[in-house]
């Protein structure tokens, strides 16, 4: 899918006499239109100058008009004049068409002269980010907000989130459209950094998010490609949903396998409980978290998964795993863990303890009753014999 994102930068204002600049920055396979500011008249004579050769030409009767291969083959059938204007639009840009642009305006009384620096820009390969339908994402700007800058963003080639460095202006969504109801309310854009984050997402909001970054000297695109992989309530509810008995295990899947350049977070309530980091992991640095945990929390090193072992009813609540890809994007994954007594109150566990000791206590001494039944017995018998033997 093409993008057409164009920002001309003004660099000073432009006036019809004397000479002016103007920079122009925008992206290959775009189209942008370089203007003369005028309406052409019998008395205009209009030339445009590509790095010092001629390219285009009108005169006000349009007596002599040329572009492109009557000019130049450089740009081959990819620029068009205005006839009522004389401005230029250059189509289908590549690489090969940045530099100088000059326009020169000839009439009856006066000359003046603009120069447009247009420079072209290759859109770099789409970010991929991959979620599960209920998670949130983050997708990083990169950058820190100035009184320049201005930030926007872009849904599949629609307008969702724009803020400008000031903050003087800020909307998402229906703000921005009101014919655009897709996120409703799921959107939000980070004040310092102008970056958007997407809640609870839906298989609806896969597909390309362009980042558009302007300032008084630059212009850059960035693109994320956001998959959304839905699963079933049901099977969501069994993922992020976690009932577990005191003194049982529970592990709480991460649902990735964990690369070089992530790290991952674990937060309990809101207060971080472990992390990875490259090759090195930390458990509990917060004294509140290693007096509830205290040993009872296991990382998986190749996942970033978290086991807690013992559970007590103290551990239930929001666990929520944050996934940061190499500063490009964050990913928010929640799991609400309850834990219910054990089915057996400790009375009846007690009781149960007293029984076995009863009965473990009788059938020894049944046990013991017997074999001294049985060594009487034999006395006995022993005893019978000897007096027969004596009679």
């Amino acid at each position: 899918m093409k993008h057409v994102f164009i920002f001309l930068l003004l660099s000073m204002c432009l006036h019809v006499h004397g000479v002016s600049d103007v920079k122009v920055s925008v992206m290959e396979e775009d189209s942008v239109t370089l203007n003369t500011g005028v309406q052409t008249n019998q008395q205009y004579s209009i030339i445009w100058y590509f790095n010092n050769t001629l390219i285009a030409q009108i005169t006000g009767d349009q007596s002599k008009i040329c572009t492109d291969i009557q000019c130049k083959e450089r740009f081959r059938d990819r620029l068009k004049l205005d006839d009522q204007t004389g401005s230029l639009t250059l189509m289908n840009i590549r690489n090969t068409d940045s530099g100088e642009y000059t326009l020169k305006i000839n009439s009856s009384s006066s000359t003046s002269e603009k120069t447009f620096s247009v420079s072209v820009h290759g859109v770099s390969d789409p970010d991929k980010v991959s979620v599960v339908g209920g998670d949130s994402v983050t997708l990083n700007t990169g950058v820190q907000m100035n009184q320049q800058h201005k930030i926007k963003w872009y849904f599949n080639g629609i307008h969702i989130a724009v803020i400008s460095g000031d903050l003087s202006y800020i909307c998402t969504d229906v703000q921005c459209d009101k014919r655009n109801e897709r996120f409703r309310g799921r959107l939000k854009l980070d004040h310092q950094t102008g970056s958007l984050t997407i809640m609870n997402t839906r298989n609806t909001d896969y597909g390309e998010h362009t980042l558009v970054i302007i300032s008084s000297s630059s212009y850059s695109v960035k693109i994320f490609r956001v998959y959304v992989y839905d699963v079933s309530p049901v099977e969501r509810d069994k993922k992020k949903r976690k009932s577990v008995k005191e003194g049982e295990s529970v592990t709480l899947d991460s649902g990735v396998i964990k690369s070089s350049n992530d790290s991952m977070r674990w937060y309990f309530n809101d207060t971080l409980i472990a992390e990875i980091t490259g090759d090195q992991s930390k458990i509990c640095t917060d004294v509140q978290c290693d007096e509830r945990f205290r040993d009872r929390l296991k990382l998986d090193h190749q996942t970033g998964s978290l086991t807690l072992t013992n559970i007590t009813n103290t551990d239930s609540g929001e666990y929520k795993l944050l996934i940061i890809s190499s500063s490009r994007f964050s990913i928010i994954r929640s799991f609400s863990v309850s834990v219910t007594d054990s089915d057996l109150s400790p009375a009846v566990v007690a009781g149960i303890c007293v029984a076995v000791l009863l009965i473990v206590a009788g059938l020894i001494y049944c046990c013991q009753s017997r074999r001294n039944g049985i060594r009487t017995k034999r006395n006995d018998q022993a005893n019978g014999v000897e007096d027969s033997s004596s009679g």
